[in-house]
């Protein structure tokens, strides 16, 4: 076990609580694994310092969620091969039930990525398209900001000993623990300070480019030239935003990135992926998309190409883009040199687009607007929302507003000073 751990978890879950859900007296907490069964059993020792914590800061009831990465795999390996339309509903119902009340709820990403590696992939899909169907409502809350919400991860062994292959399942945890906590500033003599400082700094950088409009942005690197148009009234974000329940959080931990809303239909070029991609599970590699009209018209990938087409026809939003995200090559997680294997940390250490859903704040007034209304400024709407690396420090951004083109970014790092 690493020196010191039960202090740096304490120190690790009150970042979670205090930065990222900032937990109000009062409000009720739901712990789960948003895209699984629940929470691995196996990050326990994270769930309880969490469960402690939050009742000393107030919250009248949290409740967890738990799963099993035996059972869920034991499902796909064995039961009938007409059975993944089922889901169980009471999951998806409490999350509603949470978000529909403005109560908190944290998302644990806990994936081993090569989970269902050699299962059916038609399995897959249709369990994946049944989840997302029934977690549709909780998915619309938010993006609509209903509630404070966070994604948050803890290591188990198959993830671990993805990243730190070699190493024994212990050994491999305990180092995955290590970059976590490195990633998150848990080691910071400050944490919370740092978190601030930090928060702060994004949130400068998402003001400069909301002041500068930006029509579209221009990627340009090693088998990538694509221009994503932005939305109408689109709005940079960054780090932390206030709910309609009035709570500010910060939605993700780790976070480096600013972000906003694409066109849907205003796409161009070609991508490639500068990072496997984890899919419930199912690891796609060396892939590339190209768009026309804000949609994908060909793509192809390394490894599990079909997931990959199964997943630009999940509905008719999830070819589009939902999201772009600057990420500069100098944040923590790239200096780490670390492939995690996990979107939550691979997003932070590179831009990354996200096919499917938008955000509703990431458009001025979208959270009001009606479905027709935000597709007509640009916004998209799908059951997915999938977040893909396609930043390194080969990639140059350039900013384009009324015929002019101006750097955002050289060689992966900002162009403009704060």
């Amino acid at each position: 076990m690493l020196p010191d751990f039960s202090r740096h978890l304490q120190t690790y879950a009150e970042i979670l609580l205090k930065i990222g859900l900032n937990l109000r007296a009062g409000q009720r907490l739901l712990i789960t694994s948003v895209r699984t069964d629940g929470v691995p059993i196996e990050t326990a020792p994270l769930i309880r310092e969490v469960v402690r914590q939050a009742y000393q800061m107030g919250s009248p009831f949290v409740e967890v969620i738990w799963g099993d990465e035996a059972v869920r795999l034991a499902r796909f390996r064995y039961a009938p091969p007409d059975s993944f339309h089922h889901y169980a509903t009471w999951h998806s119902d409490a999350l509603r039930d949470h978000s529909n009340r403005g109560d908190a709820v944290l998302n644990v990403a806990a994936d081993n990525p090569t989970l269902l590696e050699g299962i059916d992939p038609e399995r897959i899909a249709t369990a994946r398209r049944t989840l997302l169907a029934f977690m549709a409502p909780y998915f619309q809350n938010v993006t609509r900001n209903a509630m404070n919400w966070l994604v948050a991860a803890a290591p188990v062994t198959g993830w671990a000993q993805k990243v730190f292959p070699g190493l024994s399942g212990e050994e491999a945890v305990d180092r995955l623990w290590d970059a976590i906590f490195r990633a998150c500033r848990v080691y910071e003599s400050e944490p919370l300070l740092a978190w601030q400082r930090h928060i702060a700094e994004l949130k400068a950088r998402s003001a400069h480019l909301n002041a500068r409009r930006y029509d579209a942005l221009r990627f340009r690197g090693p088998g990538t030239d694509l221009t994503v148009g932005l939305a109408e009234g689109h709005v940079w974000q960054a780090a932390q935003t206030t709910a309609a329940n009035g709570v500010s959080y910060t939605a993700n931990i780790p976070t480096e990135e600013v972000f906003t809303a694409p066109h849907a239909r205003r796409v161009e070029g070609v991508v490639r992926a500068t990072m496997p991609l984890n899919l419930g599970g199912i690891l796609i590699t060396d892939f590339t998309l190209e768009f026309a009209n804000g949609r994908v018209v060909d793509a192809h990938a390394g490894q599990n190409e079909e997931a990959l087409g199964r997943l630009l026809v999940t509905d008719e939003g999830s070819s589009r883009l939902g999201e772009v995200a600057l990420v500069p090559h100098r944040s923590p997680i790239a200096r780490s040199g670390l492939l995690f294997y996990n979107t939550l940390f691979d997003e932070n250490a590179a831009s990354h687009i996200a096919l499917g859903r938008a955000y509703r704040d990431c458009i001025a007034g979208g959270e009001h607007m009606s479905e027709e209304e935000f597709a007509a400024a640009g916004g998209n709407n799908s059951l997915e929302h999938v977040d893909f690396m396609i930043g390194s420090g080969e990639i140059d951004v350039d900013g384009l507003r009324d015929g002019l083109s101006e750097p955002v970014m050289r060689a992966g790092e900002w162009a403009f000073p704060l």
